[in-house]
């Protein structure tokens, strides 16, 4: 299984990159093959044709497995990650991709921000998401439980999805 983490977060190094990388971590049992910070692939995102951004898109779009995490920024997810995303084509970038929105807060106020806005742009590009998106409280992700917990409750039905997916493509 080709597992890759994506952070849109516009940081480099960031809690959100962290996060999503333990996340991984926990639901698969290893390390990510592939992590993307997507604020290092710099002022390609603005355009089309970008060869780094042509191979990040490839990356993620080769994967399995996918986390893709961002920072709550106005009660959404942020612009940065926005800019990744519109490089996907809608139906069919993410195709034959498991995906898992994963998003990080300063308080419980936007707990449903993963499920309600960064799930369906997923799904819009072609990924399936069977799980719930999580959200994390960027205080006390790393001690919380609260990705053990996810990771227990949701990585069967997750790696079953890849399974499927890999035996459909």
């Amino acid at each position: 299984m080709k597992v890759t983490v994506v952070a849109g977060n516009p940081k480099t190094g960031s809690r959100t990159l962290e996060a999503v990388g333990l996340v991984a971590e926990a639901v698969t049992g290893s390390a990510p093959d592939s992590v993307i910070d997507v604020i290092e692939l710099g002022p390609g995102l603005l355009g089309w044709g970008d060869e780094r951004i042509a191979a990040a898109v490839a990356t993620v779009a080769e994967s399995d497995l996918v986390v893709i995490g961002s920072p709550t920024f106005k009660a959404t997810y942020t612009g940065v990650l926005k800019l990744f995303l519109d490089q996907f084509a809608t139906g069919e970038g993410l195709r034959d991709v498991v995906a898992v929105p994963v998003m990080l807060g300063a308080g419980p106020a936007h707990a449903l921000a993963p499920e309600l806005l960064l799930k369906p742009v997923l799904a819009e590009l072609g990924a399936a998401t069977p799980a719930p998106g999580l959200y994390l409280l960027d205080s006390s992700y790393r001690s919380d439980g609260r990705i053990a917990e996810y990771a227990q409750r949701w990585a069967p039905v997750l790696r079953a999805a890849t399974s499927v997916r890999a035996e459909q493509a």
